[in-house]
C-alpha cells in the first residue's frame, strides 16, 4: 500500500467529549438466525448431541454467543420466511409436518420453531424479532402470530399457546413484514405498489392486535433500481406505522484485492447518508412528526461458500481482512447512530457466520473478534470525531484515510472508548490522541484484534489465528501518543475527566 502524507500532517484523532452524535440503540448489536444451511440444524440446535442441553440446544455455542452480548435476533427468515407457515412449527414435535423448503430447496423438519426459538433467546438475554411472511403469507396469518405470541386475553390462540406449555405471553417486540421483497429471488416478489399497499395493511391488523409492537418494513436490498420509489411509497402510505425501514447488504473481496476491499468504507457512509436524506426528505414532505430509523438487518460478508463432499454450503471460513470489514461496518453504524438504530450480522453460526460447528465442539471465525470487542466495549453515546492523516487509494476510491475511526462515551463510568481500523497491510501508525475538552485520567485499556497477516484464519487445527490480546497504558493531559498496529482493530478504553 502506497500512503501519502497529506501536507506532512501527522495522524491525529481529535474529540470533543461535550459533541454527542446521538445516543447508540444496543440493537445495533443484533443477529440473525435463519433456517438456512447448519445455522438451526447443527447450529443451535442438536438434540441429542452430547453438548446439547434438555432443550436441544448447543450449550458450546449458547456459550460463544453469550460473549457477543446480541441485543436481538431476527428469525426465521431471510428468503426462507417468504414461504414459512408458523403453525407449522409449534404444538408437539413427532405432529409437526415437514414441508419442501423452497428458497434454499431442502425439507424443513419444523423441528425448531416459534417457542424454540424464543426459548433460545432468553438463553442468551436477547430479544426476539420475527419476521412475517409477506411472500405467499397474508395478514391473517400475520396478525395470528403476533397474537399467539402476545395475547393475553382468553382467545383460541392464546390457549393454544398455553397447551404448548407457555402460559406468559413471548411479549414479541419487533416484526417485520416480509424479507428483501424487491429482490425477483424472492418467494412473492413485489412491485413498490404492490409491498406499499401490502405492508399498510399487514401492519395495520398487526398493530391492531398489539399497539405496542415495534415495525419494519423492507424498504430495499437491491440497491440498483427503485430505492426512491419503494421508499418514497411507503412512507406516503404507511409513514405512521412504521417505526424502522429495513435495508440489507452483502458484500466481499472476489477480486482478491486488499486496497479496493478496504475502501467499503466510503460504500458504506453512501449507503447510509443517501437512506438517511430519503427518510428526512419524505418526513418532511409528508408532515410526518415521528421518528424513522434505519435498520440494517442482514449485513456481513459473503462470498466465498464452503464446498463439502461436493455439496456447496453457505459456510465462509473468514479471514484477517474480513475482520476489518466488519469493524468498518460497526464504526460505521456509530458515527450514523442518529438514524441507524437496529443491524442483525447475518448469520450467527455456521451460515456466514462468526461460530463454526462440528459435532465435539466448534471454532471462533476471526469475524467474531470485532463484533465481540465493539458489542463488549461500546459506549451508551456516540462521539463526533475528528480524524486526518495518511491517506491511499483503492478501486475508485482515492485520498481514504488509512484509520477508521469511531468514540463513544460512557459518563456515568467517565470513560471514553476510541475503535480504530489501521487499514494498512505493513505499517504501525504512530497517532497523536487528544481531547479539546475534558482530558485523560491515567488508565488506558489496548484491545487489539489482529495476527499474523491479512490472510490469516482461524479453524479447528489452529484455533488462535486471529484472536483479542489486552495490555495496559497509562494517559495524562489532553493528548498522547498511540502506534496502531498494521492490519489491527483496536479499542482504546480511557479514563477521562
Amino acid at each position: 500500500m502506497d500512503l501519502v502524507e497529506k501536507d506532512n500532517i501527522m495522524n491525529t484523532i481529535r474529540i470533543d467529549l461535550e459533541r454527542p452524535i446521538a445516543t447508540i440503540d444496543r440493537n445495533i448489536f443484533g443477529g440473525f438466525l435463519e433456517h438456512f444451511g447448519r445455522a438451526v440444524y447443527g447450529g443451535v440446535y442438536e438434540p441429542g448431541s452430547p453438548l446439547a442441553d434438555e432443550q436441544g440446544l448447543r450449550t458450546d455455542v449458547l456459550n460463544a454467543l453469550r460473549r457477543l452480548k446480541f441485543s436481538n435476533i431476527r428469525y426465521p427468515g431471510g428468503n426462507f420466511v417468504s414461504g414459512y407457515r408458523w403453525r407449522d412449527g409449534i404444538g408437539p414435535i413427532d405432529q409437526r409436518p415437514a414441508r419442501p423448503e423452497l428458497a434454499w430447496h431442502t425439507v424443513e423438519t419444523n423441528h425448531f420453531g416459534t417457542d424454540e426459538f424464543i426459548q433460545f433467546c432468553r438463553q442468551i438475554d436477547s430479544e426476539p424479532y420475527l419476521v412475517v411472511n409477506c411472500g405467499d403469507g397474508d395478514m391473517r396469518e400475520a396478525r395470528d402470530w403476533v397474537e399467539y405470541c402476545n395475547g393475553t386475553a382468553d382467545t383460541a390462540l392464546v390457549k393454544l399457546r398455553r397447551a404448548n406449555g407457555f402460559e406468559a405471553p413471548h411479549r414479541v417486540k419487533y416484526w417485520g413484514v416480509g424479507n428483501e421483497v424487491d429482490g425477483h429471488w424472492q418467494i412473492g416478489y413485489k412491485t413498490p405498489q404492490e409491498y406499499a399497499r401490502a405492508y399498510t395493511e399487514f401492519a395495520k391488523t398487526m398493530r391492531w392486535v398489539d399497539p405496542e409492537i415495534k415495525l419494519l418494513a423492507a424498504a430495499f436490498c437491491h440497491w440498483e433500481h427503485n430505492i426512491v420509489e419503494r421508499t418514497q411509497l411507503l412512507l406516503e402510505q404507511a409513514g405512521d406505522l412504521i417505526d424502522y425501514l429495513s435495508v440489507h447488504w452483502y458484500v466481499g473481496n472476489r477480486e482478491d484485492d486488499f486496497l479496493k476491499y478496504m475502501t467499503l468504507s466510503e460504500l458504506l457512509e453512501a449507503r447510509l447518508t443517501a437512506t438517511e436524506g430519503l427518510i428526512d426528505a419524505l418526513k418532511l414532505d409528508n408532515a410526518i412528526q415521528r421518528d424513522i430509523a434505519i435498520a440494517v438487518d442482514e449485513w456481513n460478508i459473503s462470498y466465498r461458500p464452503h464446498v463439502q463432499g461436493g455439496v456447496h454450503l453457505p459456510e465462509e471460513n473468514y479471514n484477517l481482512e474480513d475482520a476489518l470489514v466488519i469493524a468498518m461496518h460497526l464504526n460505521a453504524f456509530i458515527r450514523h447512530a442518529r438514524s441507524v438504530k437496529m443491524a442483525n450480522i447475518a448469520q450467527i453460526v455456521n451460515s456466514i457466520a462468526p461460530i463454526f460447528t462440528r459435532e465435539d465442539g466448534l471454532f471462533l471465525e476471526t469475524i467474531f473478534y470485532p463484533f465481540e470487542l465493539f458489542s463488549q466495549h461500546c459506549g451508551p453515546t456516540a462521539l463526533d470525531v475528528f480524524w486526518q492523516g495518511d491517506t491511499f487509494s483503492g478501486g475508485t476510491f482515492s485520498g481514504v484515510r488509512v484509520l477508521d475511526v469511531s468514540a463513544t462515551l460512557d459518563e456515568a463510568r467517565r470513560q471514553m472508548t476510541v475503535f480504530v481500523v489501521n487499514r494498512s497491510p505493513d505499517q504501525a501508525l504512530e497517532t497523536t490522541i487528544s481531547l479539546t475538552t475534558g482530558a485523560f485520567a491515567g488508565p488506558v485499556t489496548a484491545r487489539v484484534v489482529n495476527g499474523p497477516d491479512i490472510k490469516a484464519v482461524n479453524g479447528f487445527e489452529t484455533p488462535d489465528g486471529v484472536v483479542t490480546r489486552e495490555t495496559m497504558l497509562n494517559a495524562q493531559g489532553r493528548a498522547w501518543t498511540y502506534a496502531f498496529e498494521p492490519h489491527s482493530v483496536t479499542a482504546l478504553t480511557c479514563a477521562v475527566s
